[in-house]
């Protein structure tokens, strides 16, 4: 009996259509400051700065298995990269964005072989602690005002709706940058390492995959994320406060956004973040009423949909918005799921 041919393919209907929409969604996004108010500009900002920060941490935890609660170290690191670029260096408030976090990438290198010592609960505190330590240095130099924090200047010669516009731009394009870092991290044969250290790293490093070369590249790129989230954030309210950018409530929001919409993809991100923006715009009125309301929610995802939302959503059908794995499908016929 003859095998009918077939070949690997990566794009199915269900990723191109969802790339089609994502672009479509991209473009839409790019002109909403000219035709809603600005204070709703600002609040879709904050959208943009929670798909950041919520993606890195995802890249960490979710497909690098290395689950960190002290990525608000990141986070403030960058939003102290950018203040000190803007006003002690002179640097552009754009060119400073990536100039932070690329400082935050370099400063994660020698932070990972101290991390790395540790496994497990351990990491998890380790970097907690390491955190905290970032944030006791922060506040013993008086350049960087200590424990009251700094403002960020604005931008020079742009008037205050320019300068929102700009803002959004900028957190639009960082979270679209840092979506598709992920992506092609993990169509990559780093990404295939990724799955094979997350799951087992004994049998990963047993194979031949270079199980600290992978986890470190992760690991700093996630640092490099966080750090352009908190870049961001410094941007976006234009005063940088080490008890706020080094919270360790960042992490918490990141690993809640994570869980809801769904561990270890690529989707369930950003759609956690669009939940937790939407609950947070909606309930912040009713004060320890949108907190319960959080809790349950969480509660109610991790006892009965553990996948998270984007888990729930594929549970019965294979579905993929970004075309990053491989299946076989006839040669002569046009992939669907």
């Amino acid at each position: 009996m003859n095998t009918p041919p077939v070949r690997v393919a990566r794009f199915s209907r269900t990723s191109v259509i969802g790339v089609a929409v994502a672009l479509v969604a991209v473009l839409v996004l790019v002109v909403m400051p000219y035709y809603v108010p600005l204070g709703a500009s600002r609040q879709v900002t904050s959208l943009f700065i929670y798909i950041v920060l919520a993606t890195s941490w995802n890249l960490l935890a979710g497909f690098g298995g290395m689950v960190s609660i002290g990525q608000q170290a990141y986070i403030g690191l960058g939003a102290y990269g950018l203040v000190t670029l803007v006003s002690l260096v002179g640097v552009e408030h754009l060119l400073a964005i990536p100039l932070a976090a690329i400082g935050c990438a370099i400063v994660a290198v020698p932070i990972s072989y101290a991390a790395f010592r540790l496994t497990g609960g351990y990491f998890a505190v380790g970097t907690w602690v390491i955190a905290e330590v970032a944030r006791l240095l922060i506040i013993r130099v008086p350049a960087l005002g200590g424990g009251s924090g700094m403002s960020v200047p604005p931008m020079a010669g742009v008037d205050r709706d320019l300068q929102i516009a700009i803002g959004y731009w900028a957190a639009l394009a960082v979270a679209v940058v840092t979506v598709m870092i992920v992506v092609l991290v993990v169509r990559s044969r780093l990404g295939l390492a990724l799955t094979a250290v997350r799951d087992e790293p004994v049998a990963a490093a047993t194979s031949g995959v270079d199980v600290v070369r992978a986890k470190r590249i992760v690991f700093v790129l996630a640092a490099a994320c966080a750090g352009a989230g908190g870049a961001l954030l410094a941007t976006s309210t234009l005063t940088v406060q080490p008890s706020s950018v080094f919270s360790v409530n960042w992490t918490a929001t990141m690993i809640f956004i994570v869980v809801i919409g769904g561990v270890g993809s690529i989707e369930g991100p950003i759609i956690g973040a669009v939940v937790y923006w939407g609950l947070q715009v909606l309930l912040a009125d009713y004060g320890e009423l949108y907190l319960i309301g959080l809790g349950v929610l969480a509660i109610v995802i991790v006892l009965w949909v553990p996948g998270g939302i984007w888990g729930l959503i594929t549970r019965r059908r294979r579905v993929s918005v970004f075309p990053v794995s491989y299946r076989l499908v006839p040669a002569k016929t046009v992939p669907a799921d």
